[in-house]
Parts: structure tokens; C-alpha cells; sequence
């Protein structure tokens, strides 16, 4: 397991070179549920499956409450319905169940892929941040026809699950192997999710919320998208843009610190 310890910004800078570079963009985390595939059904189906077998009632929206948490804290909720399995059981059991169903069809979100892939033809690098276990993500991974995603950080590779940043903190970490220099403010993420979005944007990347299965009130720390369809790579960079034109706001030449203005 890797560190849950916040990693430190960095700027970026070169000795020597203009202190305040050109913002670009380096990096996008995907999350996979809600954002890339649209699983939320299959999985609330396995739940409510797996919930009345053991005698329990589950509603919709207690299944809205688990929408974006780590597997082992739904497992947790689920055994307090009724479910009488230990939690690893129960997480095996219900991604055994969405994988049957992305075997027999992958519920792509509108616009994901093709944003996916002008990131890839851009040179743009991709890294999937997921709180669905490595064996699901890699099914979803197999149906895209090219490599999009660089690396996979599943909910069984971290000891802190969505909202807690470190999913996302890992990413970049992980990123940061073969990009020492790279910044937070370079990275984006895509999220549907409130927890999702709450990792994000403690992670400090910048951070755009696409809604779906449930709606997320507008905050000063993201951007939000109703749809990626039309949605292109010079979409994400313009956000980064955007953020380090307010840094700059912020922080004034002579070193006073005025408020920007909130995000959308």
C-alpha cells in the first residue's frame, strides 16, 4: 500500500528559466463508475439482488448512498441491511456480478471515449482512479481498442477509499515516476460522484464533477459539466488556464494576496 501521506505541490520551475511558466496540461485521472462506464445500475442490481437473498430490504435510495464509496465501506452498509457474508465476500460477489453484465455489454458514458481518445492523440497522459477493484477495471480497460490509460489505481491498491485524497494523491505520485516536475495544477479529474469529487479536490487537482446518477450542488473548487460529449482536450486545458490565471490573481507581484474570484 502506498503512503497516505499528502504529497507536497511542485511548481514545476527549471533554474534559471521564467518563473511563471505557461500552463499546460499533463495528466487526466478518470474515475471509471459514472464517468467512463455507466456500472451504477449493474451494481445497485447486485445489490438489491444480493440484499433480498439474505432476507433484507434495500432501497434506491439507500443504494444512492453508496454511489462513489469504496467497496469495502458498501460492504460494510450491506451486511448492515441484512447481508450475512463477511466483506470480502461480499465484494466479490457483487463485482463478479457487474463484470457478468459488462461481459455481456459495456455501458459507455456519452463522449468518454472519444475525449479518451484525442487525449491519446494529443499525447495527454491518462490514468484511470477507480474505488472498483482491479479485476473490473480491467475488463473495462480490455474493451477500449488502444492502451488509453498509462496505469490503473483500483480500490484494492489503497488503504483510503473516495472521499479520503488518497486515490488521487497516489495517481500523482505514480505520475511522478518518470515526471518529477509534474504540479497538481496540471492534472484534472473527472468525476461524477460526490466522494469522488470531494478526493479530487482535496487531492488539490483540478477537478470537474459530470453528474449523473446523482446531482452535485455547484462549489467554488469545480468545474461542472452536465455531459463530456463534445468535450475535447482543449476543454481540459483551457481549466488549467483557468486555474493558473486565478493563482495569479491570488498571489501578487508584490507579494500581497488578493481573494480570486470562485470557480464554477
Amino acid at each position: 500500500m502506498r503512503s497516505t501521506t499528502p504529497l507536497p505541490v511542485q511548481t514545476g520551475a527549471v533554474p534559471g528559466a521564467d518563473p511563471t511558466p505557461a500552463p499546460e496540461l499533463r495528466a487526466v485521472l478518470w474515475d471509471m463508475d459514472g464517468t467512463l462506464v455507466d456500472t451504477e445500475p449493474y451494481w445497485i442490481a447486485a445489490e438489491f439482488a444480493l440484499v433480498e437473498a439474505h432476507g433484507g430490504s434495500w432501497s434506491h435510495d439507500q443504494a444512492m448512498t453508496l454511489v462513489g464509496q469504496s467497496l469495502l465501506y458498501s460492504a460494510g452498509v450491506l451486511q448492515g441491511a441484512g447481508v450475512n457474508m463477511d466483506k470480502r465476500a461480499i465484494i466479490d460477489h457483487l463485482t463478479a456480478a457487474v463484470i457478468g453484465n459488462i461481459r455481456r455489454q459495456v455501458p459507455w458514458r456519452p463522449g468518454a471515449r472519444e475525449l479518451l481518445h484525442d487525449l491519446f492523440e494529443q499525447n495527454v497522459r491518462c490514468a484511470m482512479v477507480t474505488m472498483s477493484e482491479g479485476p473490473l477495471a480491467r475488463e473495462i480497460v480490455a474493451a477500449l481498442p488502444e492502451a488509453y490509460f498509462e496505469f490503473l489505481i483500483t480500490g484494492d491498491q489503497v488503504q483510503q477509499g473516495k472521499p479520503h485524497p488518497e486515490p488521487y494523491l497516489t495517481a500523482v505520485e505514480r505520475l511522478r515516476d518518470s515526471d518529477p516536475e509534474l504540479s497538481l495544477d496540471q492534472c484534472v479529474a473527472l468525476e461524477d460522484s460526490a466522494p469522488g469529487v470531494a478526493s479530487a479536490q482535496a487531492a488539490g487537482v483540478v477537478t470537474v464533477a459530470i453528474p449523473h446518477t446523482v446531482q452535485l450542488p455547484d462549489h467554488p473548487g469545480r468545474t461542472i459539466w452536465s455531459t463530456l460529449s463534445g468535450r475535447t482536450t482543449d476543454s481540459l486545458r483551457a481549466l488549467v488556464a483557468e486555474r493558473a490565471a486565478a493563482s495569479a490573481v491570488r498571489h501578487q507581484p508584490d507579494g500581497t494576496v488578493t481573494p480570486a474570484g470562485g470557480g464554477r
